[in-house]
């Protein structure tokens, strides 16, 4: 998981640096061509879009940067934490559910990912198999129970 989400970050930075280097200063001289800049809404445009290509940029940076701190090895093995793949069963509901923790930046939900940082996320972190854990949605408390749990080291050590 640290290497796809690694891979993801590297690839939208190579995209954003193409963008921030090549495209965007050829779309700001076309726009500073067009006379006052004052008025120019294509210029107004090009600069917003690179100071939030700029800003984009920093922050990815910063995630590539913990990511690389991130120490699979000191991971407890038995309890819900980043990159782990969790099933657990509404109580009230009686349904189940499979998802995998993964960092804010890059939730797919068709894929069954939630953010560590969501409130599922944040319920749930430290949990160990068939512990009953109270969650405050924006919809009420919900209860879970953890079914299974496969951690990032027992993912890791099964590669």
């Amino acid at each position: 998981m640290l290497d796809e989400i690694r891979d993801r970050i590297e690839d939208e930075i190579e995209r954003l640096t193409h963008e921030l280097n090549v495209e965007l200063p050829e779309k700001i001289k076309i726009a500073m061509e067009h006379g006052d800049l004052r008025e120019n809404s294509e210029y107004k445009a090009a600069k917003d879009r690179q100071e939030f290509v700029q800003a984009r940029l920093n922050h990815l940076t910063r995630r590539v940067a913990e990511l690389s701190k991130i120490d699979v090895t000191e991971m407890p093995e038995d309890k819900v934490g980043f990159g782990s793949k969790v099933t657990i069963r509404d109580l009230e509901a009686d349904e189940t559910f499979t998802f995998t923790i993964t960092a804010g930046d890059f939730i797919d939900l068709d894929a069954g990912q939630i953010s560590l940082a969501s409130p599922i996320g944040q319920g749930l972190l430290n949990a160990e198999v068939d512990e009953e854990v109270t969650v405050n949605l924006p919809a009420g408390e919900r209860r879970y129970r953890i079914l299974e749990l496969t951690t990032l080291p027992q993912q890791v050590d099964s590669d």
